[in-house]
């Protein structure tokens, strides 16, 4: 679990996925069409991989827990988190004060 906090605290919006995911690449997608540039960890291609994932379910209470996203140091949620802060009107706010977005 540290390492997962350590990480995700080392960029405005981290995200961790796995590349094999469709919901990952949909978060992923998203983010950068609002002209975001997070930092990815690809939890399939990292040797530690599988016990961050293990961190990470435990942290949002699900399985599977990806994508996890973290936006400012925070844990947000997976894609239905994501989702409804964007339809909200939420999500580019958010990433603004995190200072993910200039304009």
């Amino acid at each position: 679990m540290d390492r997962v906090l350590r990480l995700a605290g080392q960029r405005a919006v981290v995200v961790f996925s796995r590349s094999s995911c469709c919901m990952c690449h949909t978060v992923k997608r998203l983010l950068a069409e609002l002209g975001v540039d997070p930092a990815v960890h690809e939890l399939d291609e990292d040797p530690k991989g599988k016990d961050m994932e293990r961190a990470l379910a435990k942290m949002l209470g699900r399985t599977p827990p990806l994508p996890a996203v973290f936006i400012g140091g925070n844990l947000i949620g997976s894609t239905d988190k994501i989702m409804s802060l964007h339809l909200a009107g939420k999500l580019v706010p958010l990433l603004h004060d995190a200072g993910a977005l200039w304009l």
